[in-house]
């Protein structure tokens, strides 16, 4: 074994985050997995070209033989798994792609890892550790005035995103405590920042508003997520990857609950500063209110106290500043994202929003300035 890691799904919005991260801060050798569908980018990696810490390896975490050779060849200290259909709009429509990676997946990196660390011996067996990385949607929705998520609180997922997340958590959970298999897993909040795929909340209302398109808001826009930069959350995946207990989950929070309609308007208002368009005007007019998706969570909220006071971890990043630097990202790398709208993208946006678009939407309200 040496200083090495294994990450499955480096090149996709948070894994990307991370690699780069590492590269920077711990500057140790990856090896990065990653089947390069629809939200993987090679293109978020190219300041890594060239860096021999940085393995890059195009394939399937469903692929055992491969995921064996990996571990076998560069025996690494740790496996790092971001690899994931993360879309809840898309496993609406196709389900059985969200199982088949996210619980299939998990579970063949799990029997591959399992095997690896039983060959291990000494000092490199205590320090191997898998660390999964999942979401605060396992634990269902929230009320108002509802506590925040805890490690502790139940499981109660409402979409196939959630429930093969939810499946996966407890195949990682298994696998410690049956054959004591050293694992780690953080649950997030949702995730905003550079790298992100443009079909997601914030990028997709970055980029419709700077173009001048309608800005589709699910129901009445009061949806409440708590928002975490990736930065910040790369951060927190190094330390409980370093210094977190084997079996113990980490939930991992931003401190910044927004309802969705806000976040929405705080965008128009920094495109309006930042980029203004008198042919476009005030972009809040923009904001177009349609039908809410199935199952839509009404609220989700993170009590990090665990990882703060075991890891004195904490968000660096408030809402404020993040979204700020968030949209002057988007604004200054629009090559990558023409790169990325591909034409499946597009079939994808016109599939999942045309028709709440147009027949079944509410009408247009213009927001208070």
């Amino acid at each position: 074994m040496n200083d090495a890691i294994l990450v499955t799904g480096g090149a996709g919005f948070i894994g990307s985050n991370f690699v780069l991260d590492w590269i920077q801060q711990r500057g140790t050798p990856v090896i990065n997995l990653d089947l390069l569908t629809y939200a993987g980018n090679a293109a978020n990696l190219q300041t890594l070209e060239g860096d021999t810490r940085h393995i890059f390896v195009r394939g399937d975490i469903c692929d055992a033989p491969l995921v064996k050779s990996l571990l076998e060849k560069y025996q690494p200290r740790a496996l790092v798994h971001f690899a994931a259909e993360s879309h809840v709009d898309r496993s609406l429509v196709s389900p059985d792609t969200f199982i088949q990676t996210n619980v299939f997946g998990t579970f063949t990196l799990l029997r591959q890892a399992h095997e690896y660390w039983n060959r291990l011996t000494g000092h490199e067996r205590e320090q191997f550790r898998f660390l999964h990385v999942s979401t605060d949607e396992v634990y269902g929705t929230l009320d108002e005035h509802d506590p925040a998520f805890s490690e502790t609180t139940a499981y109660a997922p409402n979409s196939p995103y959630a429930a093969s997340k939810a499946s996966s958590d407890h195949l990682v959970r298994a696998w410690h405590h049956t054959w004591g298999l050293p694992v780690l897993t953080t649950n997030c909040s949702n995730n905003y920042g550079p790298f992100q795929f443009p079909e997601k909340l914030i990028p997709l209302m970055i980029l419709n508003a700077l173009e001048g398109k309608p800005l589709p808001v699910y129901g009445d826009g009061l949806n409440v997520r708590d928002w975490l930069f990736v930065g910040d959350h790369c951060t927190a995946i190094r330390e409980v990857l370093e210094r977190g207990r084997p079996g113990e989950t980490y939930n991992v929070g931003g401190s910044s609950e927004r309802a969705n309609i806000d976040v929405v308007t705080t965008i128009c208002d920094l495109l309006d500063e930042m980029r203004p368009n008198a042919g476009i005007g005030p972009r809040r007019n923009l904001i177009t209110y349609v039908t809410d998706r199935p199952g839509h969570d009404r609220r989700y909220a993170i009590n990090a106290t665990k990882i703060t006071h075991e890891l004195s971890w904490h968000p660096l990043e408030r809402f404020e500043s993040g979204i700020r630097r968030t949209v002057a990202w988007y604004l200054d790398h629009l090559d990558w994202v023409n790169n990325v709208r591909s034409g499946a993208y597009q079939q994808w946006i016109e599939h999942n929003y045309a028709e709440r678009l147009g027949t079944e939407r509410q009408q247009t309200e213009q927001l208070p300035q």
